[in-house]
């Protein structure tokens, strides 16, 4: 089993910034892809950033210029650094990661349990 652990979420003021943080631990083989997703009341789940086992990063045009993603191989972690903060970013925060599980050898995906990150005056 694999487990994804999130934290870093919060109430910010627009203009602010937020680090979100994601840990995978368990039986792990290797770490393919790791990303991060949000999902808005009455909206669906949108990407936000992915990084890949080769550092290769992708944003949403939302976001781009203003959150970074990056990850330590060492940890099996990724993080989101969220600057200039709007409204519109308030969600619930999603880790998402592609696993090759070591017992098995096959890959899967795997999600956290969500961080709530409210941005509000």
């Amino acid at each position: 089993q694999v487990q994804l652990v999130e934290s870093g979420g919060g109430l910010v003021q627009p203009g602010g910034s937020l680090r979100l943080s994601c840990a995978a631990s368990g039986r792990i083989f290797r770490v393919n892809a790791m990303g991060w997703y949000r999902q808005a009341p009455g909206n669906q789940r949108e990407l936000v950033a992915a990084i890949t086992s080769g550092s290769s990063t992708n944003y949403a045009d939302s976001v781009k210029g203003r959150f970074t993603i990056s990850k330590d191989n060492a940890k099996n972690a990724v993080y989101l650094q969220m600057n200039s903060l709007k409204l519109e970013d308030t969600a619930v925060y999603y880790c998402n990661a592609g696993i090759t599980d070591l017992i098995s050898g096959r890959p899967d995906i795997y999600w956290g349990q969500g961080t709530q990150v409210t941005v509000s005056s």
